[in-house]
């Protein structure tokens, strides 16, 4: 049986605009980056635990389509197993999930006929939930992201080869393919050719996407551990083997391969548009789809930015060579500071490592007397009342506590001194002069601007006005609108100094402009008042 359902329309009109598709812009440039962003929203929440394993429910087969009573099912499996809290496979509190990860965007409502013995059965049967295209991605990158171990990740170097001679396939399927389309474009050997076009550029874009991805998380990795200060021996022992052996190996099968790369692809940028008029859009598809990568001039562009320097834009391969010099000097530096004479290894950092093992093995009453005897801190008696804390107390654990920046040399060598010697101040009476003319020029600059501006107030706009005075004006017309809650409320903001105000009001159908020499800035609904007179006010000792 089937029933009108207030609350599935409801559900259905509040995702409407979730399930709306966005034109790939620019990340600046799409009004619907925080309604995205919301994808994420489940990730943070307090029962991010049940949200994970409905998302996972939802993505495990394809095209999905559960109710809430099939949803509470296989939550209490997991409930049983411990994976979720208690209480979370109820089926009103699956209910109140599911219409949160709707309003999210990352489930969509639709609804099914079903034979169910009564009301509140027919209600849990009939409203479906599917899951959205966006929220696929994320619940998929966040699945990779908790199986990606802490470790370095290998660089898939055997990728390099496999490009090179993929963009060579590609030139001679291209050629084969305009020879196809010359003979009979609609035959099929020519269908066939673009085929074989096609399969060769996605194949190509794929490795490289690969190849892209292990060499970012692998210096991601790299960046992270060769900058820190305390490395033990056996660290830097690994690294060294790490950076000599491996980082050498790959930077010289990226050189080795990247010249005949730059070669293919300088070749097929002169038949880049034929290239994409033949891997045009599908048309079983419509035009308003998400291409596979290849089919853009955009994403050429990238592949070719990715091996070939261009003017004021060095290639990641340059920027791979920089990076693995910067990691060398920087395994050479710990290496410096671990065998010299104040560095970590003669220094405090074995003693506290044996501390903290013996911290580690001792019972109570143990730890109390090595902490004493370690530190040489006792109970303390006091015979005043204890004053008041300002951060932390008796009852914070040290754990829970503030942490306290410890300086490197306390940490290296357990010396507090301060090291070198203070650098004498100078008298520069020449630069101090420049300085405060300069410091003049611009109090007399801003104090024209404001001038100007005071003196054009009621027929602001009938002139042009000069770069100083534009930008003052700016400048307060910033702070103007930053005062309002809302579009439809009024904003004034002070010059303090030259006693200038500037109000900015909301009203429908008029415009104001304003001229200077870099252009006209025009305020739509918005009139713009100026007042004051724009001097600055004599002290009161002077005026008196």
């Amino acid at each position: 049986m089937t029933a009108p359902d207030h609350e599935v329309d409801v559900l259905r009109a509040g995702v409407a605009g979730t399930a709306a598709d966005v034109p790939a812009q620019a990340l600046d440039e799409t009004p619907e980056d925080g309604q995205r962003l919301q994808l994420f929203a489940y990730l943070q929440a307090p029962e991010h635990r049940t949200y994970l394993a409905i998302m996972r429910l939802f993505t495990s087969t394809l095209l999905a389509d559960l109710s809430a009573g099939e949803v509470a099912a296989a939550l209490a499996a997991a409930e049983r197993e411990g994976r979720v809290a208690p209480g979370e496979s109820d089926v009103d509190t699956v209910i109140d999930r599911l219409k949160r990860l709707v309003k999210w965007g990352n489930l969509v409502v639709g609804r099914r006929e079903t034979i169910a013995s009564s009301i509140a059965e027919f209600q849990h049967g009939s409203v479906r939930y599917q899951v959205s295209k966006l929220a696929v991605r994320v619940q998929r990158d966040v699945d990779a992201l908790l199986r990606v171990p802490e470790g370095a990740r290998e660089v898939s170097r055997e990728l390099l080869p496999a490009i090179d001679r993929g963009l060579a396939a590609i030139r001679t399927a291209l050629a084969d393919a305009l020879a196809a389309e010359a003979r009979d474009p609609d035959a099929k050997p020519a269908r066939q050719a673009r085929e074989r076009l096609a399969e060769q550029v996605t194949t190509v874009f794929l490795q490289h996407a690969e190849l892209a991805a292990t060499v970012r998380d692998f210096y991601a990795y790299l960046g992270q551990v060769v900058t820190r200060h305390q490395l033990a021996p056996e660290e830097i022992s690994g690294f060294r083997n790490l950076l000599v052996e491996y980082i050498q190996m790959v930077v010289e099968d990226v050189l080795r391969h990247t010249e005949t790369i730059a070669a293919s692809l300088a070749g097929l940028a002169e038949a880049r548009s034929e290239l994409l008029r033949l891997l045009g859009p599908a048309d079983q598809l419509g035009t308003d789809v998400e291409r596979a990568r290849g089919r853009t001039a955009a994403d050429w562009q990238e592949l070719t930015d990715w091996f070939v320097d261009s003017p004021g834009r060095p290639s990641q391969v340059a920027a791979l060579r920089e990076a693995t010099a910067r990691a060398i000097g920087s395994l050479l530096a710990s290496v410096k500071r671990a065998t010299s004479g104040g560095g970590l290894v003669p220094g405090r950092r074995g003693e506290l490592l044996k501390l903290a093992k013996w911290f580690d093995s001792a019972d109570e009453a143990t730890a109390h007397r090595l902490h004493s005897a370690a530190f040489g801190l006792h109970s303390a008696r006091h015979l005043q009342p204890a004053p008041d804390h300002d951060t932390d107390n008796d009852r914070v654990p040290w754990r829970d506590g503030p942490v306290l920046d410890v300086t490197v040399s306390v940490r290296s060598r357990g010396d507090r001194g301060a090291r070198g010697r203070t650098s004498r101040v100078l008298d520069d009476p020449m630069t101090e002069e420049t300085l405060l003319a300069e410091a003049r020029e611009a109090d007399q600059r801003r104090s024209a601007a404001v001038a100007e501006l005071a003196a054009a107030g009621p027929r602001l706009g009938a002139e042009p006005l000069s770069p100083d005075a534009l930008g003052v004006l700016c400048e307060l017309l910033t702070l103007a609108m930053a005062q309002r809650e809302g579009p439809d409320e009024q904003g004034t903001a002070l010059d303090p100094v030259h006693r200038l105000r500037v109000t900015v009001r909301p009203a429908e159908g008029r415009h104001t402009e304003i001229a200077s020499a870099a252009g006209v800035l025009t305020l739509r609904d918005t009139v713009l008042e100026l007042s004051g007179d724009g001097a600055v006010p004599q002290e009161q000792g002077a005026a008196r």
